[in-house]
């Protein structure tokens, strides 16, 4: 390695130029897949998946959770033409805390010959007997979650109002003291349907009351809807409007997904541990500067490959195909003890992910169907031997 003394490449991919901060803590989706995996499950496996009751069928495309930490778990191969298949293998997972989300709008989409898509219009209507629904359903039975109904739409309102003003007025003298404004949204979905539409996307809100972060303003996201006509997904948003969605209604165990999310934040750091070039021993020229970067090329206009300092971490990235290992309900079945590091418990469904992701606990993540999917097409999630909850106090 003596050649390093005098030369050392940067690290890192020119690829993701320019490393600068993300923009938004929740990520812009740019693109969706034109097929979700259900589909993709059909039309690959034939009969094989139609016995196993999938269908093709209008979905949402994309999901949002929290990252609560990670473990690890013991479970039986599955992958095909490995060493390994058919054999115990201890892997690494990461829990996402993912509480139902609420389905608040629909926005339509027309074609315009020069800009593509472009909105048509909204309609928006009140999730409060959703939520309270929900809550009955899936927590009015949970021994970690203090809060009856009622407290729950209230600070999920105050919290809304904070995000979007427009949505939610303050009304003292209400049950919960705040207003959901829908402003004839029966009308405006009549007119959204009567239209020519190309496109047509739900709008939903997270409930960040029900997880374990402890935050009241929620995240809101524009999801868009795969599988089936454009009339069945149209149907299908109409039914989902003003309701709320699961995760096990979007996604499978055993299936593949693409994690989109913001990066861990470093901040602003030199070229030694930004690209981890090589510092120059100490010699008689080193009074021109330790750790500096040197000579530039004075190319204007032009790409600039040398290392430079800057923002480090805290990027939108997007990691592809990370497989589900288990989709479940209580979230205290997979929460180790003493609760995730930073965290706490997770109170209610959560996805169990093989291997870790980006961003640090409690980062929104945006779940999307694979873009981009392997060649290898699961049916099932693979069998898990144990799972770890000793507690990552010290780790």
């Amino acid at each position: 390695m003596g050649h390093r003394k005098y030369s050392a490449p940067r690290h890192g991919s020119l690829g993701v130029r320019p490393r600068k901060r993300a923009a938004k803590i929740v990520p812009r989706i740019r693109s969706w897949p034109t097929q979700s995996w259900f589909d993709l499950l059909v039309e690959k496996l034939g009969d094989e998946a139609v016995n196993k009751g999938i269908a093709p069928k209008p979905v949402l495309l994309g999901y949002v959770a929290y990252k609560a930490g990670m473990s690890h778990a013991i479970i039986i191969d599955d992958r095909p033409h490995t060493f390994t298949s058919g054999k115990e293998i201890a892997i690494p997972v990461t829990v996402l805390d993912a509480p139902p989300i609420l389905i608040l709008g629909l926005r339509g989409y027309k074609i315009h010959p020069m800009h593509g898509l472009l909105s048509f219009g909204e309609v928006w209507r009140s999730p409060v007997e959703a939520l309270k629904e929900l809550y009955e359903k899936i927590y009015s039975d949970n021994p970690f979650i203090n809060l009856g109904a009622k407290d729950i739409v209230r600070k999920y309102l105050k919290g809304l109002r904070k995000v979007n003003p427009g949505l939610v007025k303050p009304e003292p003298h209400s049950e919960y003291g705040f207003k959901f404004l829908e402003n004839n949204w029966k009308e405006k979905l009549e007119r959204l349907k009567a239209a020519e539409l190309a496109d047509i996307r739900v709008i939903a809100s997270t409930i960040p009351v029900l997880s374990g972060i402890g935050k009241k303003k929620p995240e809101i996201i524009e999801i868009k809807i795969g599988g089936g006509t454009l009339s069945e997904r149209i149907d299908y948003a109409e039914k989902l409007l003003g309701n709320y969605v699961t995760v096990d209604q979007v996604f499978r165990e055993g299936q593949f997904i693409d994690i989109i999310g913001v990066t861990k934040g470093k901040g602003f750091q030199g070229v030694i541990k930004r690209f981890g070039v090589k510092e120059l021993p100490r010699w008689h020229k080193h009074r021109k500067g330790s750790r500096k970067i040197g000579s530039r090329s004075p190319g204007f206009g032009t790409m600039s490959e040398t290392p430079q300092p800057g923002q480090m971490g805290f990027h939108r990235r997007t990691e592809y195909n990370k497989r589900i290992i288990k989709i479940g309900i209580n979230g205290w079945e997979v929460t180790p003890k003493g609760g995730f590091l930073g965290y706490g418990i997770v109170y209610g469904p959560y996805i169990m992910l093989h291997g870790s992701i980006i961003g640090p606990r409690k980062r929104l993540l945006v779940l999307r169907h694979p873009i981009r999917p392997p060649s290898w097409y699961p049916l099932e999630a693979p069998q898990i031997i144990y799972y770890s909850h000793e507690s990552k106090q010290g780790v």
